[in-house]
């Protein structure tokens, strides 16, 4: 799992990498068709507000403040310096539908280095067509940039403990991305920082077998290079280390507002199918197909939890689900049964199609 973020001087842009780009496209596509029909709202305009304060240096007021303790998506909003709407719109809001396209693209390296190309479409289709996704990609919001940064800190960790067995000068580029990763976390929310951390730990002690003595301090470095990152995005403000307040409260209505509205049927389907798959076949209960299952199922108890400003975990749970569904969908198609399997990933893909072709146009 290593050579998932190894050397791109390897990268060739050949017909899987070209299928990727096409529904990438498609992801882009969609999100600048709903960045250019949609008006500012008075949300967005408290973001517009909240990143020229932090952009100026001048201490958060109570606006800011209902927003959240994210740093990263305040700075970006900070950005639309015009009196333009049009070009406001696009100012406000490309920013994050570029880190929703770079999730993306995280997804597909991932899951196609672990599962092969069927396995990295199915995932990159179902995400490129999830309405959830291109919402939080096309609005101002730190749930896209906590996504990314967590989904990308837990396997750039597994990454840095897989080159932990071979040479330290393998080390350091991982290392690096590993920082800004944490560094994405922490600047969404310190509650994605503390969560990446700690799957990072425990994925990377279980991976580092007989190296696992250097974990803690390339842990402890990238955390703090993350810390450091937020603190200077802050404008070097130690208030940017206070999150704001939640509870924990269980609350049952995020989970079924995910799993149980029509935008989300396609994935809904596509994960009872593979849970079916993974209770019934031994063979898809591996590390590769285990961990993302693991990752999703916290985020997903963070969700039922967590009430107030901490966050939406849920959105956090979507990429590592859509792992897991290509792992135990590539098993499937090179089961006894390809083609069934084929056509049973197809369909939810059409299916989730359709949905996300209803709820944007």
């Amino acid at each position: 799992m290593a050579h998932c973020f190894g050397d791109f001087r390897r990268f060739r842009f050949n017909f899987p990498q070209r299928i990727a780009a096409a529904f990438l496209a498609l992801f882009l596509a969609q999100g600048l068709w709903l960045i250019l029909r949609q008006p500012l709202s008075a949300h967005e305009q408290q973001y517009i507000h909240c990143g020229r304060v932090s952009w100026t240096g001048a201490t958060a007021d109570q606006v800011c403040n209902v927003l959240g303790d994210g740093r990263l998506d305040k700075l970006l909003a900070g950005f639309s310096f015009t009196n333009n709407a049009t070009l406001a719109q696009l100012l406000l809001r490309l920013p994050f539908l570029a880190a929703g396209c770079l999730l993306g693209g995280g997804l597909w390296w991932v899951t196609r280095r672990l599962f092969g190309d069927l396995g990295g479409y199915t995932a990159l289709a179902l995400y490129c067509f999830s309405p959830a996704i291109l919402t939080a990609s096309t609005m101002p919001n730190p749930e896209i940039l906590s996504a990314l940064g967590l989904y990308g800190g837990v396997y750039t960790a597994i990454g840095v403990a897989h080159a932990m067995q071979g040479p330290r000068r393998k080390w350091r580029p991982r290392i690096v991305l590993l920082t800004l990763s944490f560094a994405i976390a922490a600047s969404a929310h310190l509650v994605a920082l503390a969560l990446t951390l700690l799957l990072a730990l425990g994925f990377m002690l279980w991976v580092a077998e007989g190296r696992r003595k250097p974990v803690a301090p390339v842990l402890a470095a990238a955390t703090c290079g993350a810390l450091v990152l937020r603190w200077v995005a802050a404008g070097f403000s130690w208030e940017c280390f206070r999150p704001s307040p939640f509870s924990f409260t269980i609350s049952r209505e995020p989970f079924q507002q995910f799993f149980f509205l029509r935008s989300m049927l396609g994935l809904s389907l596509a994960m009872v199918v593979a849970l079916a798959l993974y209770a019934r076949f031994r063979r898809s209960r591996y590390f590769g197909n285990t961990t993302p299952l693991l990752c999703a199922l916290i985020c997903l108890v963070l969700t039922l939890w967590i009430n107030g400003a901490a966050g939406a975990p849920w959105l956090w749970a979507v990429p590592f689900l859509l792992t897991f569904l290509a792992g135990v969908f590539a098993d499937a198609y090179e089961s006894a049964r390809p083609r069934l399997a084929l056509a049973v990933g197809a369909g939810l893909v059409l299916a989730q199609l359709a949905v996300c072709a209803a709820s944007i146009f």
